[in-house]
């Protein structure tokens, strides 16, 4: 299925439909759904593929989705409202508020052991964790890394892990950081540190927080941490690729069933960092709101200064978005969101200053100020897994 709007702005979304429909006909994913806005008012949308390869069922208007990292958006945007309320201040050190993180040490750069470290130069701030400059880890990303190894042997991050924000806080304040805070940059469990956070500041739960202040007024009824019984039949099912290195080897693998899978029941770890469900609809009202400079159908969720700040760079001079085997020079990090700066040549016209994240099972957002367009795919529902 697929609606098809070009009269408004002019463009033609055909190709990216056929393009969409090939990588299900090549079975490299098993579904995708895009949206596409100009403004706030949504231009084209198109669905592909199927909830689920066995059944064959058409991927639905209303399907539900894990939104992994996507999430941290939402977190981010979060932590800020209660910036704005004066609860925190972006450069206070984050012991402050979650003494686990205090006197902590850093791994020297030819660490041998987790023991070789030297004493943090300054403490991590809330304005670390937006921007994930703190010296935190994952866990999964670059396994072989002293760090990493450290985190999975210590329990923290492997398949399963299921602790209290809290409880994660706990256990990562008991690792060195992998560099002195502010001076690189590192994708980690900073935005789940932040969920705990806005926990701690706000005296609510996660969960309690995001739906008061944020998801109730946006109305978004299909966002949470897990998928009821009622809802479970709009949940799409989540496969793996055959080779995690080559994305486009073709062949699919169930992971993840909607109705016996890890999001079919509460969890303890309310991820901060990659723990929300959505629909297409949910979350292209979060990203209106963003457009419409913290504003939605007449409800302000944050200001649009504080908007401002959040797409402004916070790394240090030279420091660069860096995953392992994907160096990305022209993208910088404001609080919460990915900056392009630099536009390479495979970029379109009109891409720099776009900002925006993605996650591990193909959803992403993004939105380019320049051409008053944006996107949200939710998109592909693999994730690739050694």
């Amino acid at each position: 299925m697929t609606s098809l709007i070009t009269d408004q702005i002019g463009h033609d979304f055909s190709e990216l439909h056929q393009r969409m429909q090939w990588y299900v006909d090549e079975e490299l994913i098993p579904c995708c759904a895009t949206l596409v806005m100009h403004g706030t008012s949504v231009v084209d949308m198109g669905l592909f593929g199927y909830m689920d390869l066995e059944s064959r069922e058409p991927l639905r208007a209303d399907a539900i989705y894990r939104m992994y990292s996507n999430t941290k958006l939402i977190t981010s945007v979060a932590a800020m409202i209660l910036h704005e309320r004066g609860l925190f201040d972006l450069d206070e050190p984050i012991e402050m508020y979650l003494p686990e993180f205090s006197d902590m040490h850093v791994l020297r750069v030819d660490a041998e052991s987790l023991e070789d470290t030297v004493p943090a130069e300054n403490s991590i701030t809330p304005r670390h964790l937006l921007s994930h400059t703190a010296g935190l880890s994952y866990g999964f990303l670059e396994p072989e890394s002293l760090i990493d190894r450290g985190y999975l042997a210590g329990g923290i991050g492997g398949d399963g892990y299921d602790e209290s924000l809290a409880d994660l806080c706990g256990r990562l304040g008991e690792f060195p950081l992998v560099f002195q805070p502010g001076t690189s940059w590192r994708y980690s469990f900073a935005t789940d540190v932040l969920a705990r956070l806005i926990e701690v500041l706000s005296g609510d739960r996660f969960d309690s927080f995001l739906d008061a202040n944020i998801l109730s007024a946006l109305e978004m009824v299909d966002t949470g941490f897990h998928v009821p019984p009622e809802k479970q039949d709009r949940f799409v099912t989540m496969y793996a690729g055959p080779d995690p290195m080559d994305y486009m080897k073709p062949g699919l693998s169930k992971v993840d069933d909607p109705r016996t899978g890890e999001y079919s029941r509460p969890k303890k770890l309310q991820s901060g960092g990659g723990g929300l469900v959505s629909t297409l609809q949910d979350y292209a009202a979060f990203i209106r709101m963003i457009v419409g400079g913290g504003q939605w159908h007449g409800r302000r969720i944050i200001a649009e200064e504080t908007l401002g700040l959040m797409r402004t760079n916070q790394l240090a001079e030279g420091v660069h978005v860096n995953f392992p085997d994907l160096p990305l020079p022209g993208t910088v990090f404001g609080l919460g969101f990915s900056l392009l700066k630099a536009p390479g040549p495979e970029d379109p016209p009109g891409s720099n200053d776009q900002y925006g994240w993605g996650g591990m099972a193909g959803t992403s957002s993004w939105i380019a100020p320049n051409t008053h367009l944006a996107g949200l795919n939710a998109e592909i529902e693999t994730v690739f897994v050694g």
